[in-house]
Parts: structure tokens; sequence; C-alpha cells
């Protein structure tokens, strides 16, 4: 499963539904390249195999985590123990990493495709790193990542952040926002590029996560590496994420939900849908894993 490159030393791998990245130049040594989020349950393998294609045996420094959503963070427990590597977040996502707390619940009501549903079936943790799960330095340094600082983008999540690199203006955004429909299961398969807001189905604070899409604007970033679609770079990805700042409400925030008001109750799914959201869960990750 090959690593795509988008510098010299960032490349990136889609599994399925989300995107991981490798902060590195192939042929790494050991300890001297980072992974960047950790994909989906069950795909441990895949990343690991497509990192040996890269660094061959070489193990990473470190893991660090846009946050701790189950597509991000799905084969990060066999992979820390694997590489025997510490793994850096913002401390508001530590508590999801170390056994205390579980993520609310998907919101269903969002989003009109099968995806919000079919998120209804995800794991929200907690997962128990234990001592690997390490705060990300407060001075905005990333470890083992020099010229890179980490942003708090919130909305999202409470601990979401995102990567940037002044020198060639890199954004590593994860689901601060991301270039493609996510909520809809057929945008997923054909990636077609869209910029929108961050998945509305996990996305728990909507002004926050306004205020985090127009401080990524203002960075001008020349390259954005979202979690999920595409990277898309240049002067056209910048117009569309200054769009997507300036008119958020709407192009964004959905228009009702448990995280814009309204309560909603966790009630059982009918058999059918959760029959329909395994069966979409599975054709994505056995079909289409690594598939561009």
């Amino acid at each position: 499963m090959r690593v795509k490159s988008l510098t010299p030393d960032l490349g990136y791998l889609r599994v399925a539904m989300v995107n991981v990245y490798f902060f590195g130049p192939p042929g790494s040594g050991d300890r001297e390249w980072v992974l960047v989020d950790a994909g989906l349950p069950g795909s441990a393998s895949w990343i690991a195999g497509a990192a040996a294609e890269r660094y061959g045996n070489a193990r990473p420094s470190a893991i660090v985590l846009t946050h701790g959503h189950v597509d991000h963070v799905g084969a990060l427990e066999t992979l820390a123990k694997r590489w025997d590597v510490p793994v850096y977040a913002h401390p508001r996502e530590l508590p999801y990493l170390t056994g205390r707390e579980s993520y609310p619940p998907s919101d269903p009501a969002v989003g009109g495709g099968i995806m919000p549903l079919v998120g209804l079936l995800f794991p929200r943790g907690p997962i128990d790193l234990g001592e690997r799960a390490r705060a990300l330095p407060g001075d905005g340094s990333v470890p083992n990542m020099p010229g890179w600082r980490w942003l708090p983008t919130p909305g999202h999540t409470s601990g979401h952040v995102s990567l940037f690199r002044e020198s060639d203006r890199t954004l590593i955004a994860g689901d601060a926002f991301v270039t493609t429909k996510q909520e809809s299961a057929l945008a997923i398969i054909t990636q077609r590029p869209e910029m929108h807001g961050p998945p509305s189905y996990f996305t728990t604070d909507w002004p926050e996560a306004e205020i985090s899409v127009q401080r990524l604007a203002d960075l001008e970033p020349e390259l954005a590496a979202t979690g999920h679609g595409r990277p898309l770079r240049g002067a056209a990805m910048r117009r569309e994420l200054h769009a997507l700042a300036t008119d958020f409400d709407r192009r964004a925030v959905p228009a009702h939900g448990r995280s814009v008001g309204r309560p909603i109750f966790d009630e059982p799914l009918p058999k059918m849908l959760l029959g329909a959201g395994a069966a979409v869960i599975a054709g994505l990750v056995l079909s289409r894993v690594g598939r561009r």
C-alpha cells in the first residue's frame, strides 16, 4: 500500500474513508519520522505495511493526533505498542486516550446522508494508552517535527488541533474542515473534491468550529491536507476555504441537531438501519482501502 507524496517530506495514505500522514522523507532512519493520526479499527497492518514500504524497518519517533475520534485512532493502540512510541495530543483529548471519558454519541439528525446514522455504530472510546499518552508541548512545537507548530482548532472536538509549517505553508487540518462531503457514503467512495466544514455528526461546538476555520483560512495555506478527502493546494483551494469561513453558517452548520441546540435522545436504531450501517462500513473498509 503506497504512501502518496505531497511534499518531499510529507506523504499520506487513504485508508477507506480517512487519511493518515507520514512526516519524514522516504528512507528516514529509525526514530526519524512521525505518523499523524492512526486510521480506522483494523487498519494497523495496512498502515504498518505502508510505513515499511516508505521507511523499511525504521520505527517512528512519535504518533501525533489531531483528535481522538475512532476513525483517527482505530489502529493506535496496536501501532503504539508495536513501535513502542509516545502518542501526543491536546490535553483536552487525553481523557479519551487514557480510559477516563467517552465521546458524545453521533448525531443522526444532521448531514442528510447515511453516514450520520452509521456514526451511531462507531465506538466512542475511550481507549487507554496509559503512559504512552502525552500532552503536546505548551510552546506550540510539535515533537520531532521541526519547523511545525500545532494550533488549537476546537469545534469538532474540544481538543482538536491542526499542524502548520510556515516555511511552505503546509497545513494538516485534521477534521477542522474536510475536502469531501463526509456525511455521504457516495462522496466518500468517489472522493470528489469539495470544501466542507467538519463532519457534522461528530461536531460538538459549531461557534468554535467556525472560529477555527477562519483561523486556518487566515494562514493562507498552500497545501491543505485534511482528515477526509483529497489534499488540495493552491489559489483555488484558498478561495474555497475563505468562502467556507465567510459563509460558515450556511455552508457548514446544520439546521438542527444536538449540537445546534435541540436535544436528541439516544434511541436504538431499527435493525434494518443497523444492518445498512454495518454494510456501509464493511464495504468502505474492505473494497476501498488504499484506492485513489
